[in-house]
């Protein structure tokens, strides 16, 4: 009785006691309840569709990596032989048309299979490995020094505004110089020795090496320099997380070129520069030319052709594998 009495009194009724709008009002303001389970309904189609989409998606993707997995090896292998098989076939039938031509006699200008008889006798021989290490030797050396000096000069002149003034030309007229070039100052400096050869080497390498960093470090963006700066790397740090991995592309292309470079300066130096009990390639292709062993002469030149393709198959590798990392290997395929 005394809470009719209070009800009474104020006017009200007691809430979910005998009200019948307890049961249907419930549901928000404006009558939104119905509207919301079609809203369900329809949100619940659209998962559904997108939950079929991608599966579609994913099974379409599924096919093509199954696909490349099942063809992936076979047919990389032949994409990339038959080209190299079909110029290599072409190349010997020019040869052997010119040595038919009879423009030069045979022992002047040897034909394809003397010269590859030539180096598989060559092959057997103890002397020919050694000549290849000491070539080999002298390029990795003289090549490691190249890199060495110009990621030092590409880091300084890429970074300070005077010296890129001062000496930015000079690395280019550096790296357009001819190699050959250089060759009477270094013989003049150290004499007949693997100095002299590396002195030129690394003056062949070193400008395209630095110029391939610089090149990296000017189109290195902006923001990211400025995210370097903001978590608190400066100078040495800074090259290393942020400017030397943003141009590595044109560092690699720099490299690349670099060994070009280093290659043909190390083959002109061991023609001139003959160091006794050091057999070398450059010293095989002095001698066949001064005998006129034409197909030693060859056979020397195609072990030298040989081994810059092997290299450059290897900066090749390095090339992809960059662009692999950086999600750029979709496009050129």
């Amino acid at each position: 009785m005394a809470v009719d009495a209070s009800t009474q009194q104020s006017g009200a009724e007691p809430s979910g006691v005998g009200d019948p709008r307890s049961d249907t009002d419930t549901r928000p303001s404006g009558g939104s309840g119905p509207r919301s389970g079609a809203d369900t309904r329809r949100s619940g189609v659209a998962v559904e569709s997108s939950d079929v989409h991608a599966r579609q998606i994913a099974g379409l993707d599924a096919l093509e990596l199954a696909d490349r997995r099942k063809s992936g090896l076979a047919s990389r292998i032949w994409s990339g032989l038959w080209p190299v098989v079909s110029a290599l076939v072409l190349v010997l039938l020019i040869w052997q048309g010119v040595v038919l031509a009879g423009w030069w006699p045979e022992y002047v200008f040897a034909g394809p299979v003397t010269t590859l008889t030539e180096l598989a006798d060559r092959l057997g021989e103890a002397e020919f490995y050694q000549a290849v290490a000491v070539t080999m030797r002298r390029a990795l050396v003289g090549f490691a020094l190249a890199i060495a000096v110009g990621l030092v000069v590409g880091a300084l002149v890429s970074r300070i505004r005077p010296l890129r003034r001062a000496v930015g030309s000079l690395i280019t007229g550096l790296q357009t110089m001819p190699s050959i070039a250089w060759f009477p100052l270094a013989i003049l400096l150290f004499g007949l020795t693997e100095s002299a050869i590396t002195f030129v080497v690394i003056l062949g390498a070193a400008p395209s090496i630095a110029n391939g960093l610089i090149a990296g470090v000017d189109y290195t963006p902006p923001i990211l320099l400025r995210a370097g700066h903001m978590l608190g790397l400066r100078r040495l740090s800074l090259y290393r997380h942020v400017i030397l991995p943003a141009s590595l592309p044109s560092f690699l292309a720099g490299l690349k070129q670099g060994w070009a470079f280093a290659w043909r300066s190390l083959m002109a130096g061991e023609l001139l520069v003959i160091i006794a009990n050091q057999p070398s390639l450059g010293e095989q292709l002095h001698f066949a030319r001064e005998l006129a062993d034409s197909p030693g002469l060859l056979a020397t030149m195609i072990v030298i052709l040989v081994i810059g393709i092997g290299v450059d198959l290897l900066f090749g590798a390095a090339d992809n594998a960059l662009r692999r990392r950086w999600g750029l290997h979709q496009v050129t395929n």
